[in-house]
């Protein structure tokens, strides 16, 4: 924990909503006058996209598993080692994961494959992460214990699954039965290694549909947020304001001494309202 250097962690797999969280906090960010280093979880896997296809394979022949969300696809000792390092010196050493030709094109390398590793431009403000291993922990590294707010991001498991098979079919050519596949077989990955997190974080923010999503590899569309609710729970209830947020936030209310359920259509303007005096506190005991 850095009071001069902090770091703020968002972990959620893919499609959870950890961009509408991004978002938020870029408006706090903005308002607040905050630079901050931006980095991606996926800069930290272990194996470009041929390399894993080539992995995923050969662990396959051997009759093990090998997905991104557990630690044999990942460096989370590089993880650790960067909010340990910007933590205590506001320095460490990242690297950018291209996802496509957009990306790739200013480094004149191919979609899939990692920049070199460099140190952190120098003027920022806090680190920012946003990716699967925000709040990592196993019996070699300790990831959670360097940040100084754990944020998480996840959808009940079927709306996960339904919003990974419909992304992946229409926008990566992928076929309904290999989205499947890979659900199955990063699944114990999944349950030892992701979900662990959610227990350490802050806030988790956990989107619930309200329509029927009992079989979701039929479904044909994604819930929307206006057939959603989210559950909103917080590790440090004594430290939050819930009657000023219930009052601001239309049709919330609270279900445990602990935990508030606000609208799907909500959930950016709950976030916002919630994290801005978190914001607002670590800026100023950093610039005090």
């Amino acid at each position: 924990m850095s009071v001069k250097h902090p770091v703020i962690a968002v972990t959620g797999s893919s499609g959870a909503g950890t961009t509408t969280v991004k978002n938020a906090f870029e408006h706090l960010f903005r308002r607040h006058g905050v630079k901050p280093m931006i980095v991606e979880g996926d800069a930290f896997h272990r194996y470009d996209r041929q390399d894993m296809k080539k992995a995923v394979a050969e662990a396959n022949d051997r009759g093990e598993t090998l997905s991104h969300f557990g630690p044999d696809a990942n460096l989370f000792d590089k993880i650790e080692e960067l909010f340990r390092s910007y933590s205590e010196t506001g320095n460490g050493r990242v690297r950018k994961y291209l996802h496509d030709e957009v990306e790739a094109a200013p480094y004149k390398q191919v979609p899939g494959t990692f920049t070199p590793w460099e140190d952190i431009a120098p003027g920022s403000d806090l680190l920012f992460y946003e990716g699967l291993h925000g709040g990592v922990v196993t019996d070699k590294v300790d990831v959670a214990r360097w940040v100084d707010l754990l944020i998480g991001v996840v959808p009940i498991v079927n709306l996960e699954w339904i919003q990974k098979i419909h992304r992946d079919t229409s926008s990566r050519g992928y076929s309904a039965e290999a989205v499947t596949d890979t659900i199955l077989r990063r699944m114990p990955d999944y349950v030892n290694t992701i979900t662990p997190q959610f227990s350490r974080t802050d806030i988790n923010f956990q989107r619930v549909s309200v329509v029927d999503t009992s079989n979701p590899f039929i479904a044909r569309d994604i819930p929307t947020p206006d057939e959603s609710l989210v559950v909103i729970r917080f590790r440090y209830p004594e430290k939050h304001d819930f009657p000023y947020y219930l009052s601001i936030i239309k049709d919330s209310w609270m279900s445990r001494p602990n935990t508030i359920v606000v609208p799907g259509g909500k959930m950016g303007l709950a976030m916002e309202i919630i994290l801005q005096p978190i914001i607002h506190e670590l800026i100023e005991r950093k610039r005090s």
